[in-house]
């Protein structure tokens, strides 16, 4: 287990060395002026030049970026060029919790509803209620997730109009706190977020039971008498897991930084409204930021998905 942990770790510096490098290269090359967009009106030539030195962008690119990576192994993501003086992570901090919670729970929605919805609908194959499921599965899998973030504000304000209420349709409320006043908030995109990827677990989880079934050893365990029940239960639940734990751990890589589409149209203030509007005013360190936070999370998350392979599946070693 040491060295399979130790050849992770050492894959995560690559991966992340590899990451950093990309998006430094397309911000170096990248069009615009970062340090003119930044001063605005005020743009003065002289200033200009001592801001330059002083965020070190000056230098050689391979100076530049040689400094990014000394940073980073301090856990120092630099300064932000909006913000003058204020430190990427100070700025980034604030959004984390928010798109952590946002992801999380719809994480868990789409597992606890969409897998047993796939598997019941594996066990009905070819009946009624499967093609009921997957049908209503795959419309909404097929609708873009900022179609069914509209159309869901859009209910709301006819709602609110037609009962006289106050649902809210924008915002967050407090991270991690679920009064009545926070959850009136975060509900709506909490189940649009999960929307999509619950469709995409169902539709999987059905895929890979029919899969298992098919296979031999089930066949023979019915054929020994077993019950039904033991043999869903017992051999084919936990084979049919192993694609879905795969699935599970991409998605736990993307809790931070995958909910951009939401975060933007429910106005979230959350990762994603940090990342565009860095975008918008070519902040470049705040963007390489999110980016190395994106890296570590999916290199983490397939971690946790090998490490399950053990749990689901004792056959698999992870040598």
């Amino acid at each position: 287990m040491i060295q399979f942990l130790t050849k992770r770790f050492i894959g995560l510096i690559f991966v992340i060395l590899g990451v950093t490098f990309i998006t430094f290269i397309m911000g170096y090359f990248a069009p615009g002026n970062p340090i003119r967009a930044m001063m605005g009106d005020h743009y003065n030539r002289v200033l200009e030049a001592q801001l330059r030195h002083a965020y070190g962008l000056d230098l050689p690119w391979y100076q530049q970026y040689y400094n990014f990576l000394m940073h980073l192994v301090r856990f120092d993501f630099g300064t932000s060029f909006k913000y003058a003086n204020r430190p990427v992570w100070d700025i980034l901090k604030d959004g984390v919790p928010i798109s952590a919670e946002l992801s999380l729970w719809a994480l868990i929605l789409q597992v606890v509803i969409g897998v047993p919805l796939g598997i019941f609908s594996a066990l009905k194959a070819n009946t009624w209620v499967d093609t009921l499921n997957m049908t209503v599965a795959l419309v909404i899998y097929a609708i873009p997730v900022f179609i069914l973030a509209v159309t869901a504000q859009l209910i709301i304000v006819w709602l609110d109009k037609a009962t006289g209420g106050s649902w809210p349709v924008s915002q967050w409320g407090t991270p991690w706190a679920y009064s009545w006043d926070d959850l009136q908030y975060k509900i709506v995109p909490i189940i649009v977020y999960a929307a999509a990827g619950l469709a995409y677990f169902a539709r999987l989880a059905r895929t890979s039971m029919l899969e298992v079934l098919r296979q031999d050893y089930v066949r023979t365990a019915r054929a020994k008498g077993l019950h039904e029940r033991v043999v869903i239960y017992r051999h084919a639940l936990r084979n049919a897991m192993i694609p879905l734990v795969t699935v599970i751990g991409l998605s736990i890589g993307f809790l931070v930084t995958g909910a951009f589409f939401i975060e933007y149209i429910f106005s979230i203030p959350g990762i994603a409204k940090i990342t565009l509007d860095s975008i918008n005013n070519l902040d470049y360190p705040v963007i390489q930021g999110t980016t190395v936070l994106l890296a570590v999370g999916v290199v983490f998350g397939n971690l946790i998905s090998d490490l399950l392979y053990t749990v689901v599946d004792p056959r698999i070693k992870t040598e």
